[in-house]
């Protein structure tokens, strides 16, 4: 079997790709990372050699495409995506799953109206509204860009004063007109946790708690967070399968937050790391994911 990771080539050797490599070796899958500065694809009808790889036509596609670009996923990384999805490449996940769970407010906006519960949470415009934000929202409340990944582009407000300063600042930055950013309610009972759920194929494989450092707010592994084990329940299970299906991803990490006797899912993400969760619960992540290709390939 055949598999490509497209992926940042300053990423190729990281702990995620480190564990693909070593897996697809015990596995004797014939494993080849790339990343969109080597690929040119070019639109014929025939779609016969339309793949190349460093100027050269690929003879042999891969029978599957991950894709681990995430919340950095171009528009070039999409249109490979695209472009393998329509010759037949079994890709997980695909160029639409992803470009949705890139947008962190498109992924609440649908999973809201599918009944999910989700964190009340605001599309927020400069010049900003102090009085209609505080009209809806209590302090402290969170800041967080439409695209991020590992904590990052995550703020906590905890007064107007605050909130008028990091508003002041943005609308001076020369980003500020390309920054597109959320303003959401802050969640008390999951103050510096949340629940990672990992989703495979329709079936989830497990899950952790992230517990921040003392005094953070941040729970992201790669922000120094702790992982625990956490023990699946109906409710849990239920989030987070209907979550990665009602967006369309064969393999999801959902984060979940705690709301006293409930839940509310945060974020799902297309490329979840799992460093932290394979620590927490033992679990082989790769092995997981090259089981379910070959099921689904019938390989």
């Amino acid at each position: 079997m055949r598999v490509w990771i497209l992926a940042k080539k300053e990423n190729f050797g990281n702990y995620e790709n480190t564990r693909f490599k070593e897996e697809a070796e015990k596995e004797g899958i014939e494993l080849q990372f790339v990343s969109n500065e080597d690929i040119d694809i070019i639109i014929t009808k025939e779609g016969k050699k339309s793949v190349l790889y460093k100027g050269e036509p690929v003879d042999k596609l891969p029978h599957c495409l991950i894709p681990r670009r995430g919340a950095g996923t171009q528009y070039f990384d999409l249109a490979i995506i695209r472009h393998l999805e329509r010759l037949g490449v079994f890709v997980l996940n695909s160029a639409n799953s992803i470009e949705i769970a890139k947008d962190k407010l498109h992924t609440l906006q649908i999973l809201a109206s599918a009944k999910i519960p989700v964190p009340k949470t605001m599309l927020a415009k400069l010049p900003l509204n102090t009085d209609l934000i505080e009209k809806h929202f209590l302090y402290p409340l969170i800041i967080k860009t439409i695209s991020g990944s590992e904590g990052k582009g995550v703020l906590l407000c905890e007064s107007r004063e605050q909130l008028q300063d990091i508003i002041s600042f943005l609308e001076q930055s020369k980003v500020a007109s390309d920054v597109n950013f959320v303003i959401q309610e802050f969640v008390e009972a999951s103050k510096g946790k949340d629940i990672r759920v990992i989703v495979i194929g329709g079936k989830v494989i497990g899950a952790m708690v992230r517990k921040a450092r003392e005094g953070k707010i941040k729970a992201n592994i790669s922000a120094g967070g702790e992982a625990i084990p956490f023990e699946l329940n109906p409710e849990i299970e239920w989030l987070a399968l209907e979550s990665a299906k009602i967006i369309g991803l064969d393999i999801a990490g959902v984060d979940i937050l705690f709301n006293g006797d409930t839940y509310l899912v945060n974020e799902v993400n297309s490329s979840p790391g799992f460093k932290g969760f394979e620590s927490a619960t033992g679990i082989n992540v790769p092995r997981e994911i090259y089981h379910y290709i070959k099921v689904r390939l019938g390989l």
